[in-house]
């Protein structure tokens, strides 16, 4: 360690992202991109972007795409957040609503990214176990009478797992927790999940977050949103208007605006990769595997008779590469992203000949 760190620093165990290898050919489902590219509409709209007007500052409230995303999503402007991809939006949330003074709570098998966030701004925090199937069992989450915890985050759909939590649940742990700001995470809620977004009318104490790196095929471009009460969106602003005033450059806001705005392109590629994660559960439960049940674009998955790590190892040997979790209670899991029915196909032939 160098003398020169300060002590969060020396403390912090850092988010390790999925492999971006640099291998030709290869048949990457490790880090749950899109396979199908981003709108046509979109590409236009960045290229158009491309000029003279990049010599100046972009708006630093991004207000063309908080108007795209409060006109999809049936909300006020001012209830929208923008950021540099949701990662830095669960960041601001972190500062800006979870450090508290009771711990927080989060799943025990969740994002990674949460006790991360939890050692770099010094948030107290408890990991609420999955249920046996893997599930997130909200009740779990209740508090004894007259006891409040500091906040509430989880995905939904939970990754790594892919698990879906119904909305009517959702609602529930709002009502039984009123003074205290629940999270939900929607990354990957586009492939056959509900948002909660709906509910942020009802509930102000719900912050919902969104990216449009999975969905809308723009993970290169890096931008997230979170939509919530106008009290829970003032406390982001003003963190983020203290760390960094233009977290969207010109491109990413001309680029997200015709994302959100082209429908007919979003529900297409959401379509094909539903379709192709379908066809996949089963193909790989035809060889045996235990497949959680997913509302994502990825599905968890176990063979009974073959150890994980070494299948994940004799993937990468015939140039696939899936993600393996050597944390405890998933160790035998590959969480593998759904790509194209071909490299579905690739998959399932590489995976007949290691299993034989």
């Amino acid at each position: 360690m160098s003398r020169f760190w300060s002590d969060v620093v020396k403390g912090l165990t850092p988010y390790v992202p999925g492999e971006q290898p640099k291998l030709a050919n290869l048949v990457k489902l490790n880090t749950n991109e899109n396979p199908y590219g981003p709108s046509p509409r979109a590409l236009d709209a960045i290229r158009a972007a491309t000029g003279e007007s990049l010599k100046l500052y972009p708006d630093p409230n991004a207000e063309q795409l908080k108007l795209a995303i409060g006109r999809h999503h049936g909300v006020d402007t001012r209830n929208v957040f923008v950021g540099n991809g949701s990662d830095e939006v669960l960041a601001h949330v972190f500062l800006a609503l979870l450090k508290q003074a009771r711990p927080i709570l989060f799943p025990d098998i969740s994002y990674s990214f949460y006790p991360v966030y939890c050692g770099l701004y010094q948030v107290d925090y408890e990991t609420i176990p999955l249920a046996e199937d893997f599930s997130i069992r909200l009740s779990d989450y209740a508090r004894p009478l007259g006891e409040k915890c500091g906040g509430i985050i989880f995905p939904n759909p939970n990754a790594p797992t892919g698990c879906l939590v119904p909305l009517a649940e959702i609602e529930t742990l709002l009502q039984a927790n009123p003074d205290s700001v629940v999270v939900i995470d929607e990354a990957y809620v586009d492939f056959g999940g509900a948002s909660a977004i709906p509910l942020t009318a009802k509930y102000p104490n719900l912050l919902v977050v969104q990216t449009l790196s999975k969905s809308r095929s723009l993970a290169g471009l890096r931008v997230g949103f979170a939509v919530g009460h106008v009290d829970l969106i003032e406390a982001l602003e003003r963190v983020k208007n203290s760390f960094n005033s233009y977290p969207l450059d010109r491109l990413a806001i001309a680029g997200a605006v015709a994302a959100i705005e082209d429908c007919e392109y979003f529900e297409k590629t959401c379509r094909a990769v539903i379709a192709s994660r379908e066809k996949l559960v089963h193909d790989l439960e035809q060889l045996g595997f235990e497949v959680l049940p997913s509302a994502a674009n990825f599905i968890f998955v176990r063979h009974p008779q073959h150890d994980a790590q070494e299948s994940a190892l004799a993937l990468r040997q015939r140039g696939i590469i899936v993600r393996h979790f050597k944390q405890p209670r998933i160790e035998q899991f590959l969480r593998i992203t759904v790509g194209t029915d071909e490299q579905g196909a690739a998959l399932v032939a590489a995976l007949k000949e290691i299993l034989a």
